[in-house]
């Protein structure tokens, strides 16, 4: 089955991880080739409900190779509890079925610290950061002062390298935010309380990758968070700290040869957003509050109540374009079921001119939505299980995203379990 990489289309909390798990039923290998512990894929199976943040979403099937590719920010410490956690209701994780690359850098404590210090900083312009680390994490691994995992399968030159990165970091933490520092043997403590619990699964999977691609066997690349939160194409500043985009994944993943046939995009069928930054459609009030309570619209990772509003087209045709989207997966569709008229956001006004085009970011703040309203359906539609047996106004709200995005939308979810899924194809 040829490669496959299954990304987020908005701002993320599309339900990607959901479609991960209902997709690799046909897959070999899925790996996570980008982001952190910041954000998280809820799954809901057979085995129950689970909130994933760094191991990939494929890790219920039995026989399927999960792998944390190097372009992913390796937190030991909750990883470590993730496994242990994951395992507590009943999931096998072992080196058989999940593996880290030895090329994945290491988030260590510090960069948790400095990314709640800097948010302290910047006070009322900060970022909205989920103060996981992500960004320190992925500014000192681009000046080439992190850890890498292979590195902890070589003592001696570890511990020469933490000491040569500990009087550096020791230098931006006690001079420029006043706080206390790091000792060495803080962070052997560290090392032998979590990463030595991960090193079992750390191996070279780029070589792992590279024969499976030989011998025929298929992989599915799984993306964190969505096209408006990309680094290079995103709200910048109000992005992730590395690129969410499928074309990263052959790098992330640790194989550059890879060769991605299919991009499904992933579609709420409305529109959510966690932390700050320009929101066009976002609603306010008790509007809101009905639309959050609905979905259940709070943050996997921090509890956060999600921003929420209507299905962006503007935004959702430009993170199509972004991620090169072949088909789409329209998530959360029965969560609109309540309401007489659905909004969609069909275009901006900007500078008192409508526009079909996602602006510049600092340009965002001064759009405005042009909203269309569709008729709403008013029946529970969780248990359809076929395009026929969707009501009409359903279908023609599906239709219209459709056409509008230019892409063909083949998924469409009416629920949170696998079987609530329907196929277009």
């Amino acid at each position: 089955m040829p490669h496959c990489a299954i990304v987020g289309i908005n701002w993320g909390d599309e339900g990607k991880g959901r479609m991960v798990d209902y997709f690799t039923e046909k897959f070999d290998i899925v790996v996570r080739y980008q982001g952190g512990g910041n954000a998280g894929h809820t799954v809901i199976n057979e085995e129950g409900k689970f909130a994933l943040h760094l191991l990939p979403s494929g890790i219920f099937r039995k026989g399927v190779v999960n792998i944390l590719g190097n372009g992913v920010a390796l937190d030991p410490e909750n990883l470590w509890k993730e496994i242990c956690d994951t395992r507590a209701q009943g999931v096998e994780i072992t080196p058989d079925n999940f593996k880290i690359s030895d090329r994945s850098s290491l988030l260590l404590p510090w960069h948790r610290e400095l990314d709640e210090l800097e948010e302290k900083r910047l006070a009322n312009k900060k970022y909205g950061s989920t103060k996981q680390g992500i960004a320190p994490f992925y500014s000192d691994k681009y000046q080439k002062k992190t850890i890498l995992a292979g590195e902890l399968f070589y003592p001696d030159e570890l511990i020469e390298h933490l000491k040569d990165l500990l009087e550096w970091k020791n230098l931006i933490l006690t001079r420029v935010y006043g706080a206390k520092g790091y000792t060495l043997d803080e962070l052997k403590a560290w090392i032998d309380n979590y990463c030595e619990k991960i090193k079992p699964f750390i191996s070279n999977t780029g070589a792992i990758l590279r024969e499976a691609d030989k011998t025929g066997r298929s992989i599915l690349f799984e993306a964190q968070l969505g096209s408006l939160r990309d680094l290079d194409c995103g709200i910048y500043p109000y992005t992730t700290s590395s690129n969410t985009t499928a074309a990263f994944a052959p790098v992330g993943s640790g194989y550059g040869g890879a060769k991605i046939k299919d991009v499904v995009g992933v579609v709420k069928a409305y529109s959510t957003c966690v932390g700050e930054g320009p929101f066009v459609c976002e609603m306010f009030g008790e509007e809101a509050e009905r639309l959050r309570t609905a979905g259940q619209e709070y943050g996997a990772k921090t509890g956060r109540p999600r921003r929420v509003g209507p299905l962006d087209i503007v935004a959702t045709r430009y993170g199509i374009e972004v991620q090169a989207a072949t088909e789409i997966a329209l998530t959360k569709l029965d969560v609109l079921s309540y309401m007489d008229k659905i909004p969609v956001c069909t275009k901006y006004i900007v500078d008192g001119k409508e526009t079909d085009e996602f602006p510049f970011p600092a340009a965002l703040n001064r759009a405005r939505p042009v909203i269309k309203y569709f008729e709403g359906w008013r029946k529970d539609i969780s248990s359809v299980k076929t395009w026929e047996d969707l009501p009409i106004q359903a279908k023609e709200y599906v239709q219209f995203v459709e056409k509008e995005t230019h892409c063909p939308i083949t998924y469409v979810s009416v629920g949170p379990e696998r079987d609530h899924l329907i196929v277009r194809k």
